[in-house]
């Protein structure tokens, strides 16, 4: 039997305390809301050790994803990064101020506008991704490459589960 962990501790409790309830989703959702925090603890330092918090990481690196000119528009980005536009607009902001990322006007459309990275975005870029990638492979270290890649295949599952099933109906 696996040691037992403060989710499990919980979900006893909730047993005992109301047996009439079914505390088990508390397994996977319990889980997923501290490793969330855990994960956020454990990236935030190689992010930070270039200059940046998570959410420039996050625009950074979505352009130099993008390939070719490493440009899109501020709702591409969005959409990508899935976060409103007010987040985005900050974040170019403070990157466009850091000479990391510049805005242009599109040739297509006068009211458009695309971001895309500088020379030295890229360079910070590329080193950063590096030590985020070799971070992310740290913290999976106790799980085999199959449990990895099962894990991952039921972590897209359970999104689309909870995509489908969208906010509480409140009564």
């Amino acid at each position: 039997m696996q040691d037992m962990d403060q989710v499990d501790v919980i979900v006893s409790q909730w047993a005992d305390e109301r047996p009439d309830i079914d505390a088990s989703p508390m397994h996977v959702v319990g889980r997923i809301t501290r490793l969330a925090a855990d994960l956020d603890q454990m990236l935030a330092p190689i992010f930070a050790a270039h200059g940046l918090g998570d959410g420039e990481f996050d625009v950074l690196a979505t352009l130099r994803r993008a390939g070719g000119t490493c440009e899109l528009s501020p709702g591409d980005l969005g959409a990508s990064m899935m976060v409103t536009s007010g987040a985005v607009t900050k974040r170019i902001d403070r990157l466009e101020r850091a000479g990391l990322v510049t805005r242009r006007v599109s040739e297509r459309d006068a009211r458009a506008r695309l971001i895309r990275l500088t020379a030295a975005g890229q360079r910070l870029v590329d080193s950063a991704v590096e030590e985020h990638v070799a971070n992310e492979s740290r913290l999976l270290a106790g799980l085999t490459a199959s449990e990895r890649d099962t894990l991952a295949a039921l972590l897209r599952k359970l999104g689309s589960s909870i995509e489908k099933a969208g906010p509480p109906e409140m009564r």
